[in-house]
């Protein structure tokens, strides 16, 4: 095998792979920036989910929200809840592991927050309980799918977000999905300092 080749084969899938979601997603982008930027502007916070990679870029949404992205600024409040051992494995050995991020939102959550639900598969049970447990809270929600969204989109509401990206490959899935949420970190400095 020619790594080099193979490499180039691997670019050439992610480009592809964003410039199919671009015109699919970038409404939806831009609508959930406007969602969290409202959610700011009310003092709400951000609570996001999503295991394995997905886990990865709860945090990371919620690092670039509490300290800063790009730009400097106030932090905005921002719980990933992916991040707190204790509590993950407590509530998965004494409930199921399901419930990680459910019993979290619901503890946390409040009506004027948002949760950011990241699934690949759009499969995850654990992510759509948190999904339900985000609506009995009165809290709207920005889901991040790909894979023809699973089982996302039958418990989202109509005042919920989903970015779906156009791909079965899970890389190429996560990749989008990074890049949306730098989208929208952007655009939530864009507004709040310009």
């Amino acid at each position: 095998m020619n790594k080099e080749s193979r490499i180039e084969e691997l670019f050439q899938a992610s480009i592809e792979t964003k410039q199919a979601s671009l015109n699919e997603v970038k409404t939806s982008v831009a609508n959930a920036a406007d969602i969290l930027i409202q959610t700011f502007s009310h003092q709400g916070k951000v609570l996001s989910c999503g295991n394995g990679g997905s886990a990865a870029d709860s945090q990371h949404l919620s690092s670039e929200l509490l300290n800063r992205f790009e730009r400097e600024r106030e932090g905005l409040a921002a719980i990933a809840l992916t991040t707190d051992s204790s509590t993950l494995t407590s509530i998965a050995n004494d409930y199921a592991y399901e419930n990680i991020f459910s019993r979290q939102v619901l503890a946390l959550g409040n009506e004027n927050d948002v949760l950011v639900a990241i699934t690949t598969s759009g499969n995850s049970t654990n992510v759509v309980a948190a999904i339900k447990a985000a609506h009995q809270k009165g809290m709207t929600v920005v889901a991040l799918s790909g894979n023809g969204g699973g089982m996302v989109p039958s418990v989202l509401k109509d005042t919920d977000i989903e970015i779906r990206v156009p791909s079965d490959s899970t890389a190429r899935i996560q990749e989008v999905h990074l890049l949306v949420l730098h989208c929208i970190c952007d655009l939530i400095d864009q507004q709040l300092l310009d």
